[in-house]
């Protein structure tokens, strides 16, 4: 019996991660998809990848815009505080969640199978976001092109696309300075190169009727689609290594804009209006829910792309170092932008002569309209011109690998047998799709509808699922089962802190936002465009069709348990029998040779299921580990 035991132990067996445990039998399997998946080159790929993606256009147009409005340097107290209460604790969540299970944000729903519709709804999520995500960069592009001249398009009126309306916001340059401006009855010779000439807007009578197809915008857009393909073409193996230049290009381009942006004359006047503190800010709740909003979004949580990069991590990487880096390397960048930002609208305001409040926008304004026009005041203005749009394209493809990624990875590790060998083709083909459905995009009201998926894809919806997936891992999977986990992968159980955050604050958070959201709803609007009824149904519906898919998920699970509705529920709640690390190597304690193939006749996680679960883990796990003891004699 020795001698057989022995030659049985020497042809180990590798398992098959993704099937499911109704496939399993006994069949012994050869295949490790874990391996075939793919990893990270190195620590540093993953690090650069999160903050790419972690770092994006919104602080560049976001943050700035949302700390002086709400009250300057005072801002920074709320918001670091949600940073603490939400933004790491969520981000280590997700991380540790891919990294444990090396799954996409489908298949890791194996830790409670019940909410698999989360899942789904981060697809729908991300996949509407990715869409109007790259015509965004397909502006840029635009720009990007249109700066690669002596004189700059937008610096002069006279043009066919320009109105009666058009004055030069511009003082003389030999600085005499200008006399103050009347802004609101001129429209500045950038604005309408925005509004007029690159969107044609004018071509469009609102979002019922976009008009024509712009050639131009389209194939900037099919430009932008090419680029990311050609980038996560072999998956993280090649995204990885481009992150080595767009993750940190941006920064020495930001460098720039602030060293030049401070030593402008008036500079200091739009610093001091960035970050003048204005505490009675502090006791509007507003503030408070603003902080959270630049938080939730800039950090990129529940949209799976964390989860997604963790997944190609080793077993062991240091993901809560890594945590650390990013969300605070994000909020210094945030702030170092609006330093950048400021500093040249101050100028600005010194030349036109009129208050910085006139000149600071928010979003596209700021990117297309205000800061275009700034460049114009300034010497080798197609110079400066150029990088700044550069640095908006790095910062932007950056977070498109991810949400690309995201989507690939996400159904690939649900049909692996089919996608995974043909994974380039399988992305070939979503990019080539996504690119149809945004060209309505690329129409003269394209804006519109550009606004309309900004407002709603990403909104009540993202909120609900990062709370079910908050709620989800830890009270139905358990908050000491993930801390035992994590234990497993880093060597330590996570402190009092994060499990405060876990359990109780984050969620609580997570559910004012959403709550605030509802109470303070106004409808959408571009200008002076207000969006018909019909349009805000379908934005509304947008945003409720992410959020039903976790019932229909849970109504899904349950249909394929046995037994009475409160049997079948506790059943779907229960991870799946090959839950946990995809190398068997790193499955220790009760996740020894749970995976199809294994050497161990008692697999402790089919024990669980049978026997009660989460609540009976201690016992459970006494019981088979005495019960493995006791045959292993017999079999000696």
């Amino acid at each position: 019996m020795k001698k057989l035991q022995g030659a049985h132990l020497r042809k180990p067996v590798t398992p098959d991660l993704l099937m499911t445990p109704s496939d399993q039998g006994d069949v012994d399997l050869d295949v490790d998809f874990a391996a075939d998946r793919g990893n990270w080159t190195g620590k540093l790929d993953f690090l650069l990848s999160c903050i790419g993606y972690c770092v994006g256009l919104g602080n560049v147009w976001r943050f700035p815009y949302r700390a002086y409005t709400n009250g300057g340097g005072a801002f920074l107290v709320p918001y670091f505080l949600m940073l603490a209460i939400c933004g790491i604790p969520l981000f280590f969540l997700e991380l540790s969640l891919g990294q444990f299970s090396s799954l996409g944000p489908l298949a890791v729903w194996k830790i409670s199978p019940l909410f698999k519709g989360a899942g789904a709804a981060m697809l729908l999520i991300v996949g509407l976001v990715a869409i109007y995500y790259n015509m965004i960069i397909a502006y840029v592009l635009f720009y990007l092109f249109a700066s690669l001249t002596s004189n700059l398009p937008w610096e002069h009126c006279g043009n066919w696309w320009n109105t009666d309306l058009c004055l030069e916001h511009r003082g003389s340059k030999d600085g005499n300075g200008a006399l103050p401006l009347n802004l609101t009855s001129t429209v500045s010779p950038s604005e309408e190169y925005w509004s007029r000439y690159v969107l044609h807007i004018q071509g469009s009578q609102g979002i019922g009727s976009p008009g024509h197809i712009r050639w131009n915008l389209c194939l900037c857009l099919l430009l932008a689609w090419v680029i990311v393909f050609l980038c996560i073409l072999k998956g993280v193996k090649s995204s990885g290594k481009v992150v080595y230049f767009t993750a940190t290009f941006p920064y020495l381009i930001l460098l720039m804009l602030l060293v030049r942006g401070v030593t402008l004359p008036g500079a200091w006047k739009g610093i001091q209006f960035y970050l003048t503190p204005q505490f009675h800010h502090l006791l509007s709740s507003k503030v408070w829910i603003e902080a959270a909003l630049q938080i939730f979004y800039s950090l990129g949580v529940g949209f799976g792309g964390l989860l997604t990069f963790a997944s190609y991590n080793t077993f062991h990487q240091n993901i809560y170092r890594d945590t650390f880096i990013v969300t605070l390397g994000n909020a210094i960048t945030s702030i170092l932008a609006g330093f950048a930002i400021f500093s040249v609208l101050g100028y600005m305001s010194q030349e036109l002569g009129v208050p910085v409040d006139q000149v600071a926008k928010a979003g596209p304004g700021l990117a297309f309209v205000v800061y275009p026009q700034a460049m114009t005041m300034l010497p080798l203005s197609p110079f400066w011109s150029f990088l700044f749009f550069f640095m908006l394209l790095t910062l932007g493809l950056d977070s498109q690998f991810a949400f690309l990624e995201t989507i690939v990875t996400a159904v690939t590790d649900e049909f692996p047998y089919y996608l995974r060998p043909k994974k380039a083709v399988f992305s070939g083909l979503i990019c080539v799709a996504m690119y149809l459905m945004g060209l309505v995009l690329t129409t003269d009201g394209g804006m519109y509808w550009l606004v309309l998926l900004d407002d709603y894809s990403a909104s009540f919806g993202l909120m609900v699922v990062v709370i079910t997936t908050c709620l989800a891992v830890t009270r139905v999977y358990g908050i000491q089962r993930f801390c035992r986990d994590i234990h497993m992968m880093l060597g330590f159980k996570p402190g009092f802190y994060f499990r405060a955050c876990w359990l109780f604050l984050s969620p609580a958070t997570l559910l004012a936002l959403l709550v605030y959201s509802i109470v303070k709803y106004q409808p959408s609007e571009y200008g002076s465009y207000r969006f018909p009824a019909w349009a805000e149904l379908l934005g509304i519906l947008m945003g409720l069709l992410s959020c039903l898919m976790i019932p229909a998920g849970m109504l899904v699970a349950v249909l394929r348990e046995e037994g009475s509705l409160w049997e079948r529920l506790q059943q779907a709640s229960r991870p799946a029998m090959d839950w946990g690390p995809s190398l068997e190597e790193n499955r220790t304690g009760m996740y020894v040779a749970t995976l199809a193939g294994s050497q161990s006749p008692r697999p402790l996680m089919v024990r669980m299921r049978k026997y009660g679960g989460i609540a009976s883990f201690e016992n459970t796990a006494i019981e088979v580990d005495r019960e493995i003891a006791e045959e292993g004699e017999s079999m000696m």
